[in-house]
């Protein structure tokens, strides 16, 4: 009688970890992420390929999905809305210290498992550089550190489970 009430105690109680704090479909085996479309005016399609890229980079390092190249179970689409630079800081002598580069991106998530998951996001983040610094000279590392701050943002209001 012992061994059937803790049996019972066990196999009804269940935990389920996740050190990534994803909330992956149970069902849910791939992940489709389409390249992302540059069609702001001043991004290149190296912007979108790098973004994309970090995109698909995230999601096999903190999923146990598998990219496929379509129809996965998770999906990902969108394009680059925005890609600008503007100043910021400015000083007295009316010149600006800083300047800001800014992407947005409009994203779609579509759970195939769960319809009433999916979703249609824009998100933006900015980085700051030295306004003697040449945009080009810059411009990959913005980039990449900009694409590594939206993917989290992405991952965490798609997947993530807070």
């Amino acid at each position: 009688m012992l061994v059937l009430a803790l049996a019972l105690v066990f196999t009804a109680c269940r935990v389920s970890y996740s050190f990534t704090g994803a909330d992956i479909p149970k069902d849910a085996r791939t992940v489709s992420i389409d390249l992302f479309d540059a069609r702001a005016p001043l991004a290149s399609p190296r912007v979108a390929q790098v973004f994309t890229e970090t995109l698909r980079d995230l999601m096999q390092a903190q999923t146990p999905l598998n990219l496929t190249g379509s129809d996965g179970d998770v999906q990902y689409a969108g394009e680059i809305v925005g890609y600008d630079v503007q100043p910021v800081n400015i000083q007295s002598n009316e010149t600006a210290a800083l300047n800001r580069l800014t992407m947005t991106v409009k994203v779609r998530y579509v759970n195939t498992l769960d319809t009433d998951k999916n979703s249609e996001s824009t998100f933006s983040r900015f980085a700051d550089y030295d306004s003697g610094q040449d945009l080009t000279s810059v411009e990959e590392t913005l980039v990449r550190e900009i694409s590594d701050q939206l993917v989290q943002d992405i991952f965490d209001r798609t997947l993530g489970s807070w």
